[in-house]
């Protein structure tokens, strides 16, 4: 199917799209929280896929890893873009439903998780994958092998590392 679509087969687009679309939405909202930034991001993904189909460059090993790719890459770039920015305008915040009627928690919760995504920001490339694909996105130690083609050890060392580093990075914006 990746053949052919890389032949701009359009039925094979479509099902690869059908195919990875949720899980590329999912894995960049665990990074994001923002539905509408994940929105983009995906659709952004897949454009990226096409072009680079279109001018002969792609995956080399596994697809899945060089789509997983894609959207982490675009991940960076949009914590990049953002960190630049001075200033946010209250109209563009997301509104924060207080889902079990308690406005304190409700924000606490979204300052922890906040909190969470920027250290994860803070790993090397690398390791937020791994992370994000293991804690996140619940792949096992297997697979994220396969996606990010690379032994089973290294995405244990990777693992070990990222968590290690998450924990001080918690650690000292706690203190």
């Amino acid at each position: 199917m990746v053949e052919r679509a890389a032949a701009r087969d359009p039925e094979a687009i479509a099902k690869l799209y059908d195919l990875y679309a949720p899980k590329i939405q999912s894995f960049i909202y665990h990074r994001t929280s923002d539905p509408l930034v994940t929105e983009d991001l995906t659709g952004q993904v897949f454009l990226r896929m096409l072009e680079a189909m279109r001018g002969g460059k792609g995956w080399r090993t596994s697809f899945s890893g060089w789509i997983y790719r894609i959207a982490h890459n675009l991940v960076v770039d949009y914590y990049r873009k953002r960190s630049q920015a001075t200033y946010t305008n209250i109209d563009d915040t997301p509104h924060i439903p207080a889902g079990n009627g308690d406005p304190y928690q409700t924000m606490a919760a979204r300052l922890d998780k906040d909190a969470l995504l920027r250290a994860i920001n803070q790993l090397t490339e690398e390791q937020a994958q791994v992370i994000t694909l293991r804690f996140l996105e619940g792949y096992s130690i297997s697979e994220v092998a396969r996606l990010m083609n690379k032994t089973e050890g290294a995405i244990k060392a990777l693992q070990f590392r990222g968590m290690t580093t998450l924990r001080r990075i918690l650690e000292q914006q706690s203190q």
